[in-house]
C-alpha cells in the first residue's frame, strides 16, 4: 500500500509526552505539518505588522516551499529534519521554553546545565515534529480575530487547520523583542507543549536530578526517530 511511514518508527522509539503528543498527531497525520510549517517562519516582522498578519503572509510562502520539495514529499528524513532545523528552530525562543517546560528547578542548574538543557529539548522536538513534515498537501488556515493592544508584546494567535474532517486548533504564543516576534509556546488539539513536558520534566528531576534529566534527555536523542530511514 506504499511506502512505510517513518512516522512510525518515531513513535515506537518516543516516551513520556513526546509519544502521547505523536499519537495524537497522527490521527490528523497532516496536522503536524502545518503546525510546523507556521511556527516556522515567525521571522522578523516590521514594527507595523501584526503577528497574526505575518504568520498568514509568510505561510502562504511556506506551505507552497513545502507542498513543492520532492525531497520532503517523499519523506526524506534528513532533508526533513534539516528544513526543521534550519528553518523552524531559529524562530523559536527556546531559553524561554525550555526554562518554562524545566520550571522551578530551572534557577537551580548551573549555566552549564541550562545550556545542555536547551541542546536537548531542541534535539527532542526537532525529533518529535520532524516526522510530520512530509504529509503537508491541501490544507488551508483560517485565523481568528487577534486580541492586542498596540503595546502588547506577548500574544496569543489563535487559528483553525480546515482541510480534511472537521477544523482543528492551532495555537501560538508569541513574544516580541525589538521588531521581531517568536513562538514560545504551541498548542495543538488543546494540548500545550510546554505543559505537557513540564510534568514529566519535574517527576525526572525529583527522582533523578537535573543531570538525570539531561541523561534521559540525551538517551531518547539517541535511539530518537530522527535517525530513521524511510523506503
Amino acid at each position: 500500500m506504499g511506502r512505510p511511514s517513518h512516522r512510525h518508527n518515531a513513535v515506537t522509539q518516543a516516551t513520556g509526552p513526546e509519544r502521547t503528543f505523536m499519537i495524537t498527531l497522527q490521527r490528523r497525520s497532516w496536522l503536524a505539518g502545518m503546525a510546523l510549517a507556521l511556527t516556522a517562519f515567525t521571522l522578523p516582522a516590521s514594527a507595523a505588522e501584526a503577528p497574526d498578519a505575518m504568520v498568514k503572509r509568510l505561510s502562504t510562502e511556506v506551505l507552497d516551499l513545502i507542498k513543492a520539495d520532492p525531497a520532503i514529499k517523499a519523506g526524506n528524513i534528513d532533508r526533513i529534519m534539516a528544513v526543521v532545523d534550519e528553518k523552524i528552530m531559529p524562530n523559536v525562543n527556546f531559553t524561554r521554553m525550555t526554562s518554562s517546560a524545566v520550571g522551578r528547578h530551572w534557577r537551580q542548574a548551573t549555566p552549564e546545565q541550562q545550556q545542555r538543557l536547551q541542546a536537548e529539548f531542541k534535539a527532542l522536538l526537532v525529533r518529535t515534529y520532524s516526522g510530520a513534515l512530509g504529509e503537508v498537501r491541501d490544507q488551508t488556515l483560517s485565523f481568528k480575530p487577534l486580541r492586542m493592544q498596540p503595546t502588547d508584546t506577548e500574544v496569543v494567535v489563535r487559528s483553525e487547520v480546515r482541510g480534511r474532517g472537521e477544523p482543528i486548533q492551532l495555537d501560538y504564543r508569541m513574544e516580541k523583542s525589538n521588531d521581531s516576534w517568536k513562538i514560545y509556546d504551541l498548542n495543538v488539539l488543546g494540548l500545550w507543549l510546554v505543559e505537557t513536558y513540564r510534568t514529566q520534566f519535574a517527576q525526572e528531576i525529583n527522582a533523578k536530578g537535573i543531570d538525570g534529566l539531561i541523561e534521559s534527555l540525551a538517551q531518547r536523542n539517541k535511539s530518537g526517530g530522527g535517525t530513521a530511514k524511510t523506503n
